[in-house]
């Protein structure tokens, strides 16, 4: 089934027919998705959906047992390993539950890894980090390790880190499962508003409706299939930016 009507030309990632099976047990039935570029879509549905597996085959981290996933027209899914793995460095950004610091690196150093990572001198890496912590309010954190910071503080410090490189798509994997209602929407509010002012694709995997309606659009899993796509929010999105 197709999932989306946007036109072709503003399609930046395009999942078609996306079947993926854990030994017996189904996963994606056939899913297709099309994002165009710029949105902030919200991936729902109950535990066992195929949420992340979805996100995870459109961010080249698996590969679907058939279909296809296409980013800038470009299939992903035949890559290899480090294809795949160069292109979550240069172009996608990654956001997991627990933020996955580097417990021994400082806030700063952590979100400067990447940038350090693709070559970038430290100074100017740490310079750019140290401008992305003030921009999610935790500057004062440069300094402080992972064990010295609270969950919520922990999770700005690794989404700044999934920007720091300016990725043109941000996969986030239930990025606030972790937090308390109030640390939650603290980072999802930073999250949406520096993607949206950098131009950031945002695809985002939630269970929560409050996270979902800091989306454009919502599209709603439900064993292994899309139960719906609500696109309604789109005018109003192009109004938001």
């Amino acid at each position: 089934m197709t999932a989306s009507a946007a036109p072709a030309a503003d399609v930046v990632l395009d999942a078609r027919e996306l079947v993926r099976n854990y030994d017996r047990t189904p996963a994606l039935r056939g899913v297709s998705l099309a994002v165009r570029a710029g949105e902030v879509v919200a991936i729902t549905g109950p535990s066992g959906s195929g949420k992340s597996t979805l996100l995870h085959c459109l961010a080249g981290i698996v590969r679907p047992d058939e279909g296809e996933v296409r980013w800038q027209g470009r299939r992903i899914d035949t890559q290899s390993e480090a294809q795949r793995s160069r292109l979550r460095r240069t172009e996608f950004g990654v956001l997991f539950q627990f933020g996955q610091l580097v417990p021994e690196l400082t806030a700063a150093e952590n979100v400067a890894l990447p940038l350090l990572l693709a070559g970038t001198r430290r100074r100017t890496a740490l310079g750019t980090a140290e401008g992305w912590l003030d921009r999610f309010g935790v500057a004062e954190l440069a300094g402080k390790r992972p064990t010295e910071m609270s969950g919520g503080q922990a999770q700005r410090v690794a989404t700044a880190r999934a920007l720091v490189t300016g990725p043109a798509v941000l996969f986030a994997d239930e990025p606030t499962g972790a937090l308390d209602t109030l640390a939650g929407e603290q980072v999802l509010v930073q999250l949406t508003r520096a993607a949206r002012e950098s131009g950031t694709t945002v695809l985002v995997v939630t269970h929560d409706a409050k996270v979902a309606a800091h989306a454009d659009r919502e599209v709603v899993l439900r064993d292994g299939l899309i139960e719906s796509d609500d696109q309604a929010l789109l005018g109003a999105a192009g109004a938001r930016r």
